[in-house]
């Protein structure tokens, strides 16, 4: 079975509307992990405009001292202060980005030709014995790519799934971004690396996503799951979310 961790950030950024202390991102981790969530993702920006430190800190103690057996994720570009910040926190995983902090989602994966040396220092940097090191990969990254992703040592792969979710409304797109997903994954599994997935996942497109990409460890979801609770709570979205990932 596909695990679920749920992304935290849009409920962080709705609480930051206003100077108040809800939605409680701790309050909703431990209503998500209740309903069965494997864990709990987060993507710390410098400009803090969802995840602020303090939550990142919560949320560890969260997990440290309640739910022992739930992994933190923590997403970010190799920056020293991303650097600091995991060595205190010291999360499970740790799944590495290219953005740039002035963008508003993630939105492409690494170029793991170009910034193979980069990518290494920061995995060498970052891994540490029992921590994962995600690197967030194009779905269509390729043999070559895929090889140069197993050259910096990391342990897995995050497919960006952006360009399978916005093809909603074109089933033949959505059918070719399908097939080079299942591609780059096949590649990725032959070369020992596996495999997660994450980006504008959702209840509707996740069953041909997971009937049509086989080998997925881990999938993050925030965006869609978090608009799926305002409908019938986050517990409820969560236990949809596995029904479909146990299928």
């Amino acid at each position: 079975m596909t695990l679920l961790s749920v992304n935290l950030n849009a409920v962080a950024q709705l609480r930051n509307r206003r100077n108040l202390p809800w939605p409680s991102v701790v309050g909703i981790a431990r209503v998500v992990l209740d309903a069965g969530a494997s864990g709990i993702t987060v993507h710390p920006r410098p400009d803090e405009r969802h995840i602020r430190r303090t939550d990142v800190f919560e949320l560890a103690a969260l997990l440290r001292q309640e739910y022992p057996a739930a992994e933190f994720n923590i997403e970010g570009y190799p920056s020293v202060e991303f650097f600091e910040l995991i060595d205190v926190v010291s999360p499970h995983q740790v799944t590495l980005v290219p953005d740039d902090p002035a963008q508003a989602t993630s939105d492409h994966g690494w170029d793991f030709v170009g910034q193979g040396d980069l990518l290494r220092e920061a995995v060498k940097r970052l891994k540490t014995s029992g921590r994962r090191i995600s690197l967030f990969c194009d779905p269509d990254a390729g043999a070559r790519g895929i090889s140069a992703a197993r050259d910096t040592n990391a342990d897995r792969i995050e497919l960006y799934t952006g360009p399978y979710g916005g093809c909603y409304d074109n089933s033949d797109a959505a059918k070719r971004e399908l097939a080079a997903l299942a591609e780059t994954t096949r590649a990725a599994v032959e070369a020992g690396l596996g495999v997660n997935a994450g980006h504008d996942l959702t209840l509707a497109n996740l069953p041909a996503f997971q009937a049509a990409v086989q080998g997925v460890a881990e999938v993050s979801i925030g965006h869609g799951i978090t608009a799926d609770a305002l409908l019938v709570g986050f517990a409820e979205a969560v236990r949809q979310y596995l029904a479909v990932l146990k299928d």
